[in-house]
């Protein structure tokens, strides 16, 4: 390369690079060689002519990289709207001082290397590549940084091999999918008038695109579908992607909520929790492709009208449907066993926080599932909030960008595009286990809700929305004029949808009775608890608490914590106690041993917030880690531990749906400190203590989430008991706020017990932050080997007997281990006191709270107390069982703290002195306090 290649050359990388400008370089030193050799310049015409070529060159070379990064800029993927048409000055060969003269005296190689041999100029070129950027698809993939990827899109693209090629016969299916669709939501419309549907129309193309993934998963080996949507066409996708029956749908439109349908002949029975749900928040399954050689298992997640939420679900579905789980370890993961599909609002998309967060999963190792597909249902309207007022973006999907997502905008009216866009992205996903996403905009036909007006909020744009066709009469056109159909197959496929749906609903039969009931809660749910055996043999345990301090050959722990974990080894010794993390330790063991699988995470879960847990080791020389779990000789099954990302809604979400779709597999959650639930409070509200009742949805899932008053204010005090308390209704989960190890020990192997029953319910477990060191709450070996889980236990060390108590004392919690550490000081002095610990809050031991009152014949007083304010704590949840049981034959007073705003004071010592307040007035008998 001379002189002249090399100065050009590194003045394209970098024009400061150079002594000279490119025109004064051409002017003293003649044209490159090979822009002499092409002939479009000469030595003759080196100067300012060479100068001139080269800069046209540079500018065009501008123009073909500006096309594929800003061609959606000008694309055609707007039926409908203000933005319909649009022109970009980005795209433009004007804006690069190019003619169609110019650009023709280019030859295409020179700006594209890999251009096909049919393209022969530069405006070859631009035409090519504006058809493929700048048409009714458009690509964003410039913020995908590996260059493996962007090749591959840039191939796929340029080269158009993307676009599926339809014969006439695809093409006419095509047309009888989207009449199906569009019939249905017309007969909808007409049958039930008036009634809420969030129809599809607008977006109606979305059916077919989904239908060609599950298309395409019967010759992949993907044994799952899982998907997530919210309301907008979600009775398409179950009627015609999910096989719901149409009959089950119209019954669901009728008002009286008591019919039950009596399926027609083929229809499946699909059964739902005990109070119900409206009809477009419930969820289905499907086994498709049975006859195919991969078939595939679908499943529509349930979803509340809280939009994004379902996505964490859905990504904890596919997780738990990829797991492999054997005898030790890790389980070992399938990415392509199973994905997931999710579909999103474009104003939810974009304004909704929990995306963001399940979109930071897709890559972390404890929660990516191997790449999502996601499409956004683009109405170019929020409920009434145009765009302009919704995101500070221009697209919905840019929030993708900053996970390397690639992006497609297609035109909902433009069937063969969308399909073919939804075929890259299977490809896509297969190829680099990778997110994508597709903006599928489209338009609203119709208000949010059918019954809402739009025109008066959009009059502009639903002026164009009247106007505009259908996509069965655009399309149907389209086949016309091509030959594919004649001019009355459209009308003829549009009657049979509808006569089809009319037999259907002519056809049905129903139930009804005058007073409608809600089903009865399961009886299995109400029982199962008592009766499981949770004590392990003391032989037993001492093994696996040796399995447990073993490490592998070489591996250089952490001195210091090494020290500390050694003195676990004595713990299960006559006259020692096992602490709450070697009780955790053991209880884990102890299920994998029986051969219950176990998932923990949460934040600083591996450590443990309060450096108490340490169940990942760290090499200090190497930085490798090592599971003492994954060690255990006599562990059946895997288990799983993941430090979470700073999240706590998307996180929760996740193990919930992992929980349901493993049921097998005992899931554990664990917060930084319990307030945090506060973010997740949709998860618990919607998902967790409602699930089964409203969807039939099980799970077995664990919350633990730290709670207690320590003076360390207000969000590091209470996990707000009084909102799992508030939930709690039909047994639909348990809560707990245990003190003593053995007790977190059995209430652990309990819940695993329950795995895959009848009985299985969540765990909430308001568990300890200091009583995790406090001596007090370490239990005896005959704790863990003798006894099972109580709900009520006396208070630890308490020798007298009740007979002579004149107050009884209940509470839950580390307050109690306050009162005992008081009473220890001096028992003599509180021998008019009997003290009971109640562990199990919820479902509450009634008959055992009786049990001990009446084994207490000279009770004058009984005294709630709790460390947390009046309106908040168990006090509210807990007075009315406590007042009827005691009949008016006792006063029930409450010590506590009075009625406040915030759930704990900010300075340490007014904490120390309203505690110390608590403690001695739950004491003294008839003093302080008051009843209700």
């Amino acid at each position: 390369m001379g002189y002249v290649e090399e100065q050009y050359e590194a003045y394209l990388e970098d024009p400061t690079s150079v002594d000279l400008s490119l025109k004064e370089l051409f002017d003293e030193h003649g044209a490159p060689t090979w822009l002499i050799e092409s002939g479009v310049s000469s030595k003759a015409t080196a100067g300012a002519n060479s100068y001139n070529d080269i800069k046209k060159l540079t500018s065009a070379l501008k123009l073909v990289e500006a096309i594929r990064r800003y061609g959606h800029l000008e694309a055609d993927i707007y039926p409908v709207g203000l933005e319909k048409g649009r022109k970009s000055a980005l795209i433009d060969p004007t804006s690069y001082g190019l003619t169609k003269g110019d650009l023709e005296a280019i030859p295409s190689h020179w700006v594209w290397e890999e251009s096909p041999s049919y393209v022969k100029t530069a405006l070859d070129v631009v035409n090519h590549l504006k058809e493929q950027y700048a048409g009714p698809i458009s690509f964003e993939y410039d913020h995908v940084n590996n260059d493996q990827e962007r090749k591959w899109l840039q191939q796929k693209i340029e080269s158009g091999s993307f676009k599926y090629d339809f014969s006439p016969e695809d093409k006419k299916q095509l047309l009888e999918k989207l009449t199906d669709v569009e019939g249905f939501e017309n007969f909808l419309a007409k049958t039930f008038v008036a009634q809420k549907r969030f129809s599809i129309e607008g977006l109606e193309i979305m059916v077919p695109m989904l239908d060609r993934i599950v298309q395409n998963s019967f010759y992949d080996e993907t044994e799952n579908i899982l998907m997530g949507m919210a309301h907008r066409g979600r009775l398409s996708v179950l009627t015609h992607i999910l096989g719901k029956p149409f009959d089950k749908l119209f019954s669901e439109f009728h008002h009286s909520s008591d019919k039950e349908l009596i399926p027609s002949a083929g229809s499946q029975a699909i059964t739902y929790g005990w109070t119900g749900d409206v009809k477009y928040h419930f969820g289905a399954e499907r086994q498709a492709g049975e006859e195919k050689p991969s078939p595939t298992r679908i499943t529509l997640a349930h979803n509340p009208s809280h939009l994004e939420f379902v996505n964490p679900v859905v990504e904890g579905f596919t997780r738990a449907a990829q797991d492999f789980r054997f005898e030790r370890g890790y389980p070992k993961q399938n990415k392509n066993k199973a994905f997931s599909i999710l579909i999103h609002g474009d104003a939810a998309f974009i304004g909704e926080g929990v995306v963001a967060e399940t979109l930071n999963m897709s890559a972390l190792p404890g929660y990516q599932t191997g790449g999502t597909i996601h499409i956004i249902a683009n109405n170019q309207v929020g409920f009434t909030t145009s765009q302009d007022q919704g995101r500070s973006t221009r697209y919905a999907s840019d929030l993708a960008k900053g996970f390397e997502i690639p992006i497609i905008h297609v035109n909902a009216d433009n069937p063969e595009a969308c399909v073919s866009a939804v075929m890259l992205a299977y490809e896509y996903r297969k190829a680099f286990n990778k997110d994508f996403l597709i903006d599928l905009v489209g338009y609203r036909r119709f208000g949010h809700n059918e019954m809402d007006e739009p025109r008066t909020t959009q009059p502009q744009l639903y002026k164009d929305i009247d106007n505009h066709p259908t996509i069965t009469a655009i399309y149907g056109e389209q086949l016309q004029q091509q030959g594919i159909i004649d001019e009355d197959a459209l009308q003829v496929m549009k009657d049979a949808v509808q006569q089809k749906l009319q037999d259907i609903y002519n056809n049905m039969k129903e139930n009804s009775t005058n007073e409608p009931e809600a089903k009865p809660v399961p009886e299995a749910l109400r029982n199962g608890l008592d009766d499981i055996e949770t004590a392990v043999p003391l032989d037993q345990l001492k093994a696996l608490n040796e399995g447990l301090l073993k490490r592998p050959e070489g591996f250089n722990s952490f001195k210091k914590l090494e020290k500390i974990l050694s003195k676990r080894k004595d713990a299960l010794e006559d006259g020692n106690k096992a602490d709450w993390a070697t009780a955790e330790a053991l209880a884990y063991a102890s299920i994998l041993a029986d051969g219950i699988p176990i998932r923990l995470s949460g934040q600083d879960a591996e450590r443990g917030t309060f450096a108490h847990r340490h169940l990942v080791l760290h090499d200090v020389e190497t930085g490798e880690t090592y599971c003492p779990m994954h060690g255990i000789e006599q562990a059946k099954a895997t288990f799983d531990i993941h430090n979470s990302p700073l999240s706590e809604v998307a996180v929760l979400g996740f193990e919930y749906g992992y929980s349901v779709e493993a049921p097998k597999t005992l899931v554990l959650w664990e917060a930084q400190f319990g307030d945090f639930a506060n973010v997740a409070q949709v998860i618990f509200d919607q998902f967790i203590a409602a699930g089964r009742a409203k969807w039939g949805e099980k799970s077995n899932m664990v919350c633990l989430l730290p709670h207690g008053y320590e003076g360390q204010g207000p969000e590091h005090s209470s996990a707000r008991l009084e909102r799992f308390l508030t939930l709690a209704a039909e047994n639909n989960w348990i809560v707990a706020n245990v003190t003593t190890s053995a007790q977190f020990f059995h209430l652990l192997r309990r819940q695993a017990a329950l795995v895959n029953s009848d009985a299985a319910r969540p765990l909430i477990v308001m568990s300890p932050k200091s009583l995790l060191r406090n001596q007090r709450v370490a239990s005896e070996p005959k704790e863990f080997t003798d006894n099972n889980f109580r709900p009520l236990i006396p208070q630890p060390g308490l020798a007298r007997t009740s007979e002579s108590a004149k107050r009884l004392v209940i509470g839950s919690g580390k307050v109690m281990v306050d009162i005992e550490e008081t009473m220890s000081k001096d028992e003599d002095k509180y021998d008019h006191v009997h003290i009971l610990r109640l562990e199990q809050i919820y479902p509450l031991p009634l008959k055992e709270m009786e049990s001990i009152i009446n084994s207490c014949p000279n009770l004058e007083e009984v005294v709630w107390v709790q460390e947390e304010p009046k309106n908040m704590g168990s006090w509210n949840f807990i007075k009315e069982p406590l007042y009827k049981l005691l009949d008016g034959k006792l006063e029930l007073k409450y010590v506590g703290r009075c009625e406040r705003s915030s759930p704990a004071v900010g300075e340490p010592n007014i904490h120390k002195t309203e505690q110390n307040r608590i403690v001695r007035e739950a004491l003294e008998l008839s003093k302080g306090g008051d009843s209700k």
